[in-house]
């Protein structure tokens, strides 16, 4: 199983790496668009973790190219600044799926284990559901979205509620409304 990791952060992508490799996988780091094409070529990965943001490039640019090239493969994009907009861009322009960073590793092999005929989205799908790309899941409300993303951050700020809120850019007591209300599937409020 070839993997090819394009990542900027050289800390990230090597503890990347030895996480895949744990796993099975033959990996190969690139960290910028140049040097992925070129690694794309001459390792026809089957598997791609792309990092959103590349210095000062955009790793949307390289979704096209790649889902040309390697039609089979499987595009992962991952972002340490999610928004519901970018995913759409990313799943329209090819991608399989959207992860935000930190990816923990069961996530992440789930992602890329995933069958690349079920999680190909329909257009129409992906703008009933821009927020996930789990097929046999009911799709999530507005507010389901931006409870799931809160809960990333939240995560990632070790459960700290004012770091939380100011990566949000929201209020703390804001934030501590929101979080004390989780939606459900059918729209009501646990």
């Amino acid at each position: 199983m070839k993997l090819l990791i394009v990542e900027d952060d050289s800390t990230f992508a090597n503890t990347l790496k030895r996480r895949m490799e744990k796993h099975g996988y033959s990996c190969w780091l690139a960290d910028n668009i140049n040097d992925a094409l070129l690694t794309c070529h001459r390792q026809l990965p089957e598997f791609i973790l792309l990092d959103m943001k590349l210095h000062h490039e955009s790793g949307l640019n390289l979704i096209n190219p790649m889902r040309k090239l390697l039609p089979k493969s499987r595009i992962i994009l991952l972002t340490g600044f999610a928004s519901i907009a970018t995913a759409v861009d990313a799943i329209k322009l090819g991608a399989d799926d959207y992860l935000t960073k930190p990816v923990d590793t069961q996530t992440l092999l789930s992602a890329l284990a995933k069958n690349a005929n079920s999680s190909s989205l329909k257009k129409s799908t992906l703008a009933a559901n821009p927020a996930t790309n789990i097929i046999n899941e009911p799709t999530l409300s507005t507010e389901q979205v931006e409870w799931e993303y809160i809960q990333q951050v939240l995560k990632f700020n070790n459960g700290n509620v004012s770091a939380t809120a100011r990566q949000l850019s929201m209020h703390r007591r804001t934030l501590q409304r929101k979080l004390q209300k989780k939606p459900t599937v059918n729209g009501e409020v646990d």
